[in-house]
Formats: structure tokens, C-alpha cells, sequence
């Protein structure tokens, strides 16, 4: 079976998104860049190696979380359409697509992802996988893009790795308004979420002794040289990562080692770094689980299920749209 794809976003509009957030992000104080220009293929390639090293504990223990509750999940919704935003390879996304056609109601599958060739390429291979499956991609962005989600079916929307941690809170809130006016009353969401744990656990996850997160982290210089133009010196920015009590939230950072003066010629910007400045790369948001239904309530959405693994790292929640 053929898979359609919807294109929203071409790398034009990337490439203006780009120049916007650099000259945003570079003139702001405290200077800031936001998460998504790290995902570059070397980028992409760097995150895969940071979700198999023993400090990240996130994917594998989501990925355990759905082994043991994809069925549950599946029994519970019931629709024959499954959405997922940020599909990237769609591996997790195998064991709901497993358990929802045990169930004997799935008939859809839409990923949606920014990148074209990483959503063809995974689209290929479900087509192999589950042939008889309809597959309809979608590029585009999950924060402007969300009113173009294809309407067919009865479906619901996953957003997992605890990317909704990503956005900052007043980001959160405008997604999940914007999501909850996406789906048709009775339309569900799972969302998975990083819970709050221990910093001694949580601080090494985004500060890898190997130096994988670090070389992540600057990823996003390379990026900016690449595409812009600059002559960020990348060696000379050290990776940081700090867990902030008040927010609930781990901050990734670049430190510049020494005074800095970067030029990004295809905006015609300049930019001055001071010895020790920090700029903000992302936010990674945690939550607790209380805080998580109130989170979606607030959006229009009523909680059906929620699971957490053993140790109370990660956290899945189904919610029906009202």
C-alpha cells in the first residue's frame, strides 16, 4: 500500500525559522538557542548514541513502560488511528502499533516529523512491516502545525519521550490548546513525560561521562556555521547541565570559555560572548503525576489511564479530549 504524504514545511520555511531563532535567541539576555536546530543527521546520530548510554534512562524506560502497557493502552482507547508527533524513526511507536491491531481496531497510522527523508524512510519500512496498514505521513512542525492533521479516522494523538518538556510552560499550554482544538470531542492523546526524580540521577542523564551529551549540545554551533554562515569557534563553549529546583526543570548550556565574538553573516548579526557566559540550549521539563492531570485538564482534556514505571522515572498518560 502506497503511503500519501502532506508536506507543510519545506526547507525554506526551516531556513527562515532558523534565521528568525538565531537573531532572537543571540540578541536576548540571557542568551538562549532552542532545542530543535540540534537535530541536524549528525545531530539525529549523536541522540541515538546519548538514548544507549547507562546514564540516559528515558527512552529505555519509556520504551519498558509501553512493553508492558501498550495492550492495556489499546484496550483502554480503542480507536483505529494512531497520530504521533516527532515520529523520528517510529521504533517505539512499533509496540502500540502491535498491541492496537491485537486489539483488532487499528487501521491508520499518521507520523508526523519536520524531516522529509527521515519520514519517508520510516514509512518505507512500516510499509514492509505492516502491510495492509494505511500510512499517511505528514512534515511538518507539531507547534504550528497541528490544525492540518489529517481528520480521518477516530484517533488519537501520541507525543512521547517526554518532549512536551522541551517547551517552556506558557509553550506547553499553547500546544495543548491548540491540540485539544486539533481532535474531535471523544479523539484521545497519550502523552509520555519524564517525571521528577533524583538530581543524582537525573543531572548525569544530560551530562554523560563519555561526552556524547556535551558534543549533542554543540551540535547546535555546528548548525549555525553550516547554515548561517558563522564562525562559532565550537571548541571553545563548554556543555553544562543544572537542575533548577524552583522550575522542575534540567537546563542544557553552552559556557564560553573566554570573551567570544562571533559573526553570522547570513543575518548580518554579530554577537559578543563574555569568559563565562551561559546560554541556554533547552529546557527539559519533569513533572509529577498530579501535575500532569492538571496540566490537561486545564487544556480541555479528561485523564482515562495512567501508567509509570517501577521506579516512578517515566510516566504515560491517556486522555480523552472533551
Amino acid at each position: 500500500m502506497t503511503a500519501l504524504v502532506d508536506i507543510h514545511l519545506t526547507g525554506a520555511d526551516a531556513d527562515v525559522a532558523l534565521r528568525a531563532d538565531a537573531r532572537a535567541g543571540l540578541t536576548a539576555y540571557p542568551k538562549h538557542l532552542s532545542p530543535k536546530w540540534f537535530y541536524d543527521a549528525r545531530g539525529s546520530a549523536l541522540f541515538e548514541q546519548i538514548t544507549e548510554l547507562p546514564e540516559y534512562f528515558p527512552t529505555r524506560t519509556e520504551r519498558g513502560l509501553l512493553e508492558r502497557t501498550a495492550d492495556a493502552i489499546a484496550i483502554t482507547s480503542g480507536v483505529d488511528t494512531i497520530v504521533e508527533l516527532g515520529s523520528g524513526s517510529s521504533a517505539k511507536t512499533r509496540l502500540l502499533l502491535d498491541a492496537f491491531r491485537r486489539a483488532g481496531s487499528l487501521r491508520r497510522y499518521v507520523p508526523q516529523d519536520v524531516s522529509e527523508p527521515a519520514l519517508r524512510e520510516a514509512l518505507d519500512a512500516l510499509a514492509a512491516e505492516y502491510p495492509g496498514l494505511e500510512l499517511h505521513g505528514v512534515v511538518g512542525d507539531f507547534t504550528s502545525h497541528l490544525d492540518r492533521l489529517p481528520p480521518e479516522g477516530h484517533r488519537m494523538v501520541a507525543f512521547l519521550g517526554g518532549t512536551i518538556g522541551n517547551l517552556l510552560p506558557a509553550e506547553r499550554a499553547e500546544f495543548l490548546r491548540a491540540l485539544r482544538a486539533a481532535l474531535r470531542p471523544g479523539e484521545q492523546f497519550l502523552l509520555g513525560t519524564g517525571l521528577v526524580v533524583d538530581p543524582s540521577v537525573l543531572v548525569p542523564a544530560y551530562d554523560d561521562a563519555a561526552g556524547v551529551t556535551a558534543e549533542f549540545n554543540r551540535n547546535v554551533l555546528h548548525v549555525l556555521n553550516r547554515e548561517l554562515a558563522a564562525d562559532f569557534d565550537v571548541d571553545a563553549f563548554d556543555h553544562k547541565a543544572v537542575w533548577d529546583v524552583e522550575n522542575e526543570w534540567i537546563e542544557m548550556r553552552l559556557v564560553a570559555r573566554r570573551p567570544i565574538t562571533v559573526t553570522l553573516a547570513e543575518v548580518d548579526l554579530t554577537v559578543e560572548f563574555a569568559a563565562g557566559e551561559e546560554m541556554r540550549t533547552e529546557v527539559s521539563a519533569k513533572f509529577r503525576r498530579a501535575g500532569v492531570r492538571t496540566m490537561l485538564a486545564e487544556a480541555g482534556f479528561t485523564v482515562v489511564g495512567s501508567w509509570a514505571d517501577p521506579d516512578e522515572r517515566m510516566a504515560l498518560t491517556l486522555a480523552t479530549a472533551g
